[in-house]
């Protein structure tokens, strides 16, 4: 989906997203370390981005698309797989006189 498929608000939304999530990943501390952020801080982002991901979800429902967004992980199994089938070699099915009639 491009841009202009989205509402602005969903675009803002979007943009809010990425902008925290930024922040987050910018000032990871190792363990041990202190995180140059306040607790209070860390709290409201985590807050914030629980409610974009609920309004994201209710625009979407509104809107008729329902959300494919969920956290994965790397080695989690792929619930379908893509298998191409090359169907050059198959032969087209003849169908018979009779089956025309019915």
């Amino acid at each position: 989906m491009s841009r202009d498929d989205y509402s602005k608000e969903e675009q803002i939304l979007q943009m809010m997203r990425k902008v925290l999530t930024d922040v987050a990943k910018d000032t990871y501390t190792k363990p041990g370390l202190k995180h140059p952020l306040s607790e209070e801080t860390i709290i409201s982002i985590r807050d914030c981005l629980g409610l974009i991901a609920s309004r994201e979800k209710e625009l979407a429902d509104e809107a008729g698309r329902p959300s494919q967004k969920r956290p994965r992980y790397v080695d989690e199994p792929q619930k379908s797989t893509v298998i191409p089938i090359d169907t050059s070699g198959l032969k087209k099915k003849k169908t018979s006189p009779d089956a025309e009639s019915d």
